[in-house]
């Protein structure tokens, strides 16, 4: 993390950085780019802009039952819980207010770009697509693949029909030319997967240079549930490789019982890691070692996971990161515990690159996209309080600690201001 004072930033049009130089350069970039002082606007004593948070992993179809429904493990959540909500998805209305809701307090919470898992109904997760671009959101959305359910076995597609899906919801998409809403290739977990469902949806995202998304080693039981079912395969991550699921565009959230062979194979195919550490511990999963992920050289971001996080604040998923990484220590003194300004690296930059999007935004580098949140301490709401003698560093770090939407004041997608929605 780069704290940078003094300095004057200017964007084009076209939403682009186009410079980022020290105050006392500022002549010589009017000239160059063409502004006057009163082009310029100045920031307020305490305010600060931060590049926009990235969501890795978000369940938009969960949101209504956020913050509840955390009493339960990962399969009997699942049956209890999910699938059940899920399959209401199907009704246009009903997806459409949920949808609208959940995009709608992710950009209130400063997430600028988030990754959603939608259902398996094609023409609602196409809703979700036209709701994160009405309202400004950069967003992969992806219609949930799954043509086996033994848990909950009425929520499920077959074979040949969730193949067809997925490839209209794919041309469907990308023939609205949205210009920062894109499909993602979402075949559930291995456990609702057929591998023949699976080598052909990667067929899919080859054919159309699409992202991948899925989940993988949640929860112990998954694991041994996943061995079982995939005795051939060597282990869960080679469930996926086998069928070139793992690519340098590939998310896979959780991860939390890979092993260091494992990990190799993700950094192997450039596939990356989402951390999702509130529903880890909510649905009693298990802890990342983000440390040792980041040690193997695997690409990671940060992800809320609502709902089995019950959180759809990225400020949350920091401060969770934080706790886990502090109990590992605990239990291990050996572990090396991350620093705040790492996991804020995460949050940012760490999921643009997981997302593939690192060369598009992620931090103010000229030439990237402006995502930006203005944090204003100073708020009369403000949950936290700001002394004379507090450093930058410990304003910053109090916003990510204490700090919610009250001081995320205006929010920027590609340049653009994003009119922060009215949640009464």
């Amino acid at each position: 993390m780069e704290i940078l004072e003094n300095h004057i930033l200017g964007v084009s049009s076209t939403g682009k950085i186009e410079f980022l130089e020290e105050e006392k350069q500022q002549e010589k970039a009017a000239k160059e780019w063409g502004f006057n002082v009163l082009d310029i606007r100045q920031l307020k004593k305490d305010e600060f802009l931060i590049p926009g948070l990235v969501d890795t992993h978000i369940h938009a179809a969960q949101y209504s039952f956020t913050g509840s429904a955390v009493d339960k493990p990962l399969l009997s959540w699942l049956k209890d819980y999910t699938f059940p909500t899920e399959t209401k998805y199907k009704n246009e209305e009903f997806a459409r207010n949920i949808y609208t809701k959940v995009v709608r307090r992710t950009l209130k919470n400063g997430t600028t770009t988030a990754c959603y898992f939608a259902t398996i109904h094609t023409d609602t997760s196409l809703i979700l697509a036209d709701i994160a671009n009405h309202f400004g959101q950069r967003a992969f959305v992806g219609k949930v693949c799954m043509d086996k359910n033994e848990i909950y076995p009425e929520y499920k597609e077959d074979t040949r029909t969730c193949l067809s899906e997925t490839k209209r919801f794919v041309k469907k998409l990308l023939s609205r030319k949205y210009p920062r809403v894109k499909p993602i290739i979402t075949p559930r977990f291995a456990l609702s997967c057929t591998e023949e469902l699976m080598s052909e949806l990667s067929n899919i995202a080859a054919a159309w240079d699409v992202h991948i998304q899925s989940h993988i080693s949640e929860a112990k039981e998954e694991v041994l549930s996943v061995k079982a079912m995939y005795p051939h395969r060597e282990n869960y991550s080679k469930v996926y490789e086998s069928n070139k699921l793992l690519t340098r565009k590939t998310v896979m959230a959780h991860g939390c019982q890979l092993s260091n062979e494992e990990l190799d194979i993700f950094k192997e195919n450039g596939a990356a890691i989402s951390h999702c550490p509130n529903s880890n511990i909510s649905i009693c999963s298990g802890h990342l070692d983000v440390r040792n992920v980041l040690k193997r050289k695997v690409k990671l971001g940060l992800g809320t996971d609502v709902a089995g996080g019950y959180s759809a604040s990225m400020l949350d998923a920091i401060r969770r990161t934080m706790d886990t990484s502090k109990i590992l220590f605990i239990q291990d003194p050996t572990v090396e515990v991350l620093t705040f300004h790492e996991v804020f690296r995460l949050a940012t930059l760490g999921g643009s690159q997981a997302l593939g999007l690192d060369d598009i935004i992620g931090n103010f580098e000229v030439g990237k996209e402006f995502d930006a949140l203005l944090i204003s301490p100073g708020e009369s709401s403000s949950p936290f309080d700001v002394f004379e003698d507090d450093s930058k560093e410990d304003v910053i770090q109090k916003f990510l600690y204490l700090g919610d939407d009250r001081n995320i004041t205006e929010v920027y997608v590609a340049g653009n201001s994003i009119s922060l929605p009215d949640l009464s």
